[in-house]
């Protein structure tokens, strides 16, 4: 993998770049969906593909318990597996361990959990989930790192810093004896919860171990906004220029451009897709929830500005309706606008960053995003 950085913004952090891999280039800054186990809900890949995808995210943990890392290997990787032929990039699975606190143990070793599917104990150790995502042929790796949550007493969080970065250390020496047979890159993720201290000296710990890229995890876990940011500026700080920063798990509109103001090149999040299955969308004028009542009877699109299929060719009435019914086609073509609104966001500020006015860029859209104007029926 290669990170190319293109421009960078002269009144911000903001910047653009290209991630280069074997399966294609990456644009940034850049959203992934969440495939989880190995789909983007509801979705086809051809579908992520004509609304702008350019790489998805798979967790390890899910597909380790089922199908398994071995079948999925024995069928040509991920990408023959779920017939995704761009970029893929796999968590380690180390917040879905953090998600099982009353299922898992957390010892130098590695992690010891029951399986939320049928209670069946497994450990996962730093070195195993390198294995796991060697099998399944991920693009972009991740190390296997502890998150703790929020709020989390310094002793705990100090203790989590030292297993993250022994787990990097012994993550890389694995990928490092598996680089030969694979062209996949590793990330570190930084950890520290909201202590300065401990963050910087996770971030500096993890740059000079070197990685081709790094994250900054432990984050949208409960803290107050203002402390995300906080821990996101100063983590971008201690993080190499020439690398691709990521910041896990964040995913409001506003939240993003904040990030990529501060510096940050990849995003995820399940929440659009999330939401949209449950029947809130993102558009232009700010989140709109297409079940209630008052659309029953709207012909606009969600977004009349958004170019997407679904805007394209349906009311919001019609949306409205699906959801009362109960109908799949009203998650799958709510989904399908709120990715295209996330991509759409993306490619123009790209585009804005690349043009220096990324500054007047955010500040219109978020103008526009925060009025809300045309959500509600007059």
């Amino acid at each position: 993998m290669e990170f190319q950085l293109k421009h960078n913004d002269s009144e911000s952090n903001a910047r653009a770049g290209v991630i280069l891999t074997e399966r294609g280039s990456v644009e940034t800054p850049v959203f992934m969906p969440v495939g989880t186990q190995a789909t983007v809900k509801t979705l086809s890949p051809h579908e992520l593909e004509q609304i702008g995808a350019q790489i998805v995210l798979a967790n390890t943990y899910h597909l380790y318990l089922r199908p398994g890392h071995e079948v999925i290997g024995e069928l040509g990787g991920l990408h023959e597996f779920m017939n995704w032929k761009k970029p893929i990039l796999t968590d380690s699975g180390g917040f879905q361990v953090f998600s099982l606190s009353d299922l898992r143990v957390v010892r130098k070793e590695g992690v010891v959990f029951r399986s939320h599917l049928d209670g069946s104990e497994h450990f996962i150790s730093p070195e195993l989930a390198i294995q796991i995502q060697g099998r399944l042929g991920s693009d972009v790796v991740m190390t296997l790192d502890q998150c703790v949550g929020y709020p989390a007493d310094l002793p705990l969080a100090k203790r989590a810093v030292e297993n993250t970065l022994d787990w990097a250390e012994r993550s890389k020496a694995v990928w490092k004896e598996a680089r030969s047979s694979n062209d996949s890159a590793l990330f570190g993720i930084v950890q520290g919860s909201t202590y300065e201290s401990l963050r910087r000296q996770c971030a500096k710990a993890l740059v000079e171990m070197g990685f081709d890229g790094y994250a900054i995890g432990g984050l949208s876990v409960g803290e107050p906004r203002s402390a995300t940011s906080e821990m996101t500026e100063l983590s971008v700080r201690e993080l190499p220029e020439r690398k691709p920063r990521y910041l896990m798990g964040v995913g409001f509109p506003d939240d993003i451009i904040h990030a990529v103001a501060q510096g940050v090149d990849m995003f995820d999040c399940v929440m659009p897709t999330r939401n949209a299955r449950n029947g809130t969308v993102f558009t232009s004028r700010g989140k709109l929830v297409v079940k209630n009542i008052e659309y029953a009877k709207d012909r606009r699109p969600l977004d009349e500005e958004c170019d997407c299929y679904t805007c394209r060719n349906f009311s919001r009435a019609y949306l409205r309706h699906l959801f009362q019914a109960g109908e799949l086609l009203g998650p799958r073509l709510a989904t399908l606008h709120s990715l295209r609104f996330f991509f759409r966001m993306m490619a123009e500020m790209r585009s804005s960053i690349m043009e220096s006015r990324f500054s007047q860029w955010r500040a219109d859209f978020l103008r526009k995003y925060e009025s809300g104007e045309g959500i509600g029926v007059h």
